[in-house]
């Protein structure tokens, strides 16, 4: 994109996202809309739950703008949570203390068929994003996001997550057909989800693909690589110019092949790659996010300075969006945030 040619030039994370670069890396952190914060702990044991507050639109846009005001990162991103879509597939969500998440009825023992689709359901999420757009800083990009059809399906099929995806994978290999009408259904919804998003107010959309790492080479192009292109081309053509990010976590040696497969216009790094590698490997003007330990963010000291250093050099001359390598972690102390800002901002 041409600096000036368009409106949105005077934000940096957008104009990195779209293939500039920059002396000073634009920051955002995954999850920094979360439980480390004091303001967000409160306001969530106000609503008494998870849902209560991703579905309150008051209460999901002061979320979304917490870190913004504590921290001023360069992006905002969208507080939801990647089981919406299923929730609008008719699964029923409820989210146990200590126990995490729960979809029922768990696919494996229903059919996709037997739910109802409830897309009314997502109305909420769109009034938080008008809200947010609305109240943000004019030099903040706003991020939306969705999960990708692999790491969505994982939890539709088992009804809950696992360490190892063991029941959905099985189901998959079992009967392809059926995972792959479940797979269909999360592309549809996904799409339709992501571009009323935009349509609402978001700049730009990342796909989060947390359980990507747990396929083979050929599952993984079946069902990370072609649901996500599908994804891709359809936000696309819904939306046209609105960069999107895929963020393949556990994915390793099989980036080069998701960058290129799924067309997406930034690929967030997890703490696993090594970073040299990837600017090696990865195509030169394709713009890269991440990819610091949380462990070193929460650690501090000597481990987050080196952290912070090994990430900055490792990308000279490529567009690069600083971040986590996953989500922030709920411990994590605010002057050690406050610190890695410092750094990274020079």
């Amino acid at each position: 994109m041409v600096e000036g040619s368009h409106p949105m030039v005077s934000k940096p994370l957008l104009r990195v996202l779209n293939g500039a670069r920059a002396d000073r890396p634009p920051t955002w952190l995954m999850r920094q809309a979360g439980r480390y914060l004091p303001e967000y702990r409160a306001l969530r044991a106000e609503k008494g739950g998870f849902l209560a507050l991703a579905t309150d639109p008051v209460a999901a846009t002061e979320v979304t703008l917490q870190p913004i005001r504590r921290f001023g990162f360069d992006g905002a991103i969208l507080f939801s949570d990647i089981l919406m879509v299923p929730w609008a597939l008719g699964q029923e969500l409820t989210f146990g203390a200590g126990e995490g998440p729960r979809l029922a009825p768990a696919l494996v023992d229903a059919a996709l068929t037997a739910l109802t689709r409830e897309p009314a359901r997502l109305d909420p999420v769109y009034a938080t994003v008008r809200g947010v757009a609305e109240s943000l800083p004019a030099e903040t990009t706003f991020l939306g996001f969705a999960g990708s059809p692999w790491t969505v399906a994982t939890y539709m099929v088992a009804g809950q997550g696992s360490r190892d995806q063991e029941v959905t994978r099985r189901f998959a290999y079992a009967d392809p057909a059926a995972f792959g009408a479940i797979v269909d259904a999360i592309v549809a919804m996904t799409i339709d989800y992501l571009a009323r998003q935009i349509e609402n107010g978001v700049e730009a959309v990342q796909i989060f693909d947390s359980w990507a790492g747990s396929l083979s080479p050929e599952q993984f192009e079946r069902w990370v690589i072609a649901p996500n292109r599908a994804i891709v081309d359809g936000v696309r053509a819904h939306c046209p110019g609105v960069p999107i990010i895929g963020f393949p976590k556990g994915a390793g040696g099989k980036l080069a092949a998701y960058a290129a497969g799924t067309a997406v216009d930034a690929l967030g790094l997890d703490e696993t790659v090594d970073p040299h590698w990837a600017d090696a490997v990865l195509p030169p003007e394709l713009p890269v996010q991440g990819n610091l330990d949380p462990l070193a963010l929460l650690t501090g000291g000597a481990a987050l300075d080196a952290g912070i250093n090994r990430v900055l050099a490792a990308f000279p001359e490529r567009p690069h969006v600083f971040n986590l390598g996953h989500g922030i972690g709920q411990h994590t102390p605010i002057p050690h945030v406050e610190h890695l800002l410092q750094r990274v901002r020079g």
